[in-house]
């Protein structure tokens, strides 16, 4: 037999607290590691300026390449819309108009087999019924006037 004990309510803060500090820490952390990177740059700023200079060069020639390949990348992207468009205008355009035309066709085979078939057979078998309740009114019930 399993049973299940009641959750402890100061256990249940103690994990809320726990989780807090843990969160506490981690801003703390992100905050001196932001303040770390930022008197870093600061001071090669001041005492590498030469080589900063090389390194933003670079980093400016990266972001110019970064932009072709978002531009080249952008291209593919409409010429695959434009594609995307002529596939739904001449191949799924004619689909549906087919499909359409089919449904066109079932709805009249549907109207000429109720007209023509239907109405016909349901007539004829109320007529049918008709004379048989006739018959059972005048003779009575066959089944019933055989003697064994």
């Amino acid at each position: 037999m399993n049973m299940q004990i009641p959750n402890n309510p100061r256990q249940h803060s103690n994990k809320k607290l726990i989780s807090r500090v843990y969160i506490i820490i981690g801003i703390i952390l992100a905050l001196l590691l932001a303040i770390g990177f930022i008197w870093s740059t600061i001071w090669l700023a001041r005492t590498q300026a030469p080589t900063i200079e090389a390194v933003r060069d670079i980093l400016i020639i990266a972001l110019a390449l970064e932009s072709c390949v978002f531009g080249l990348v952008l291209m593919i992207l409409l010429v695959m819309v434009i594609r995307l468009v002529n596939i739904v205008e001449f191949e799924i355009k004619p689909i549906l108009e087919k499909t359409n035309e089919t449904i066109g066709m079932v709805r009249g085979t549907t109207v000429f087999m109720s007209q023509n078939v239907v109405k016909p057979v349901t007539k004829a078998t109320s007529i049918m019924a008709g004379i048989r309740r006739g018959y059972r009114a005048l003779f009575g019930d066959p089944r019933k006037n055989l003697t064994d």
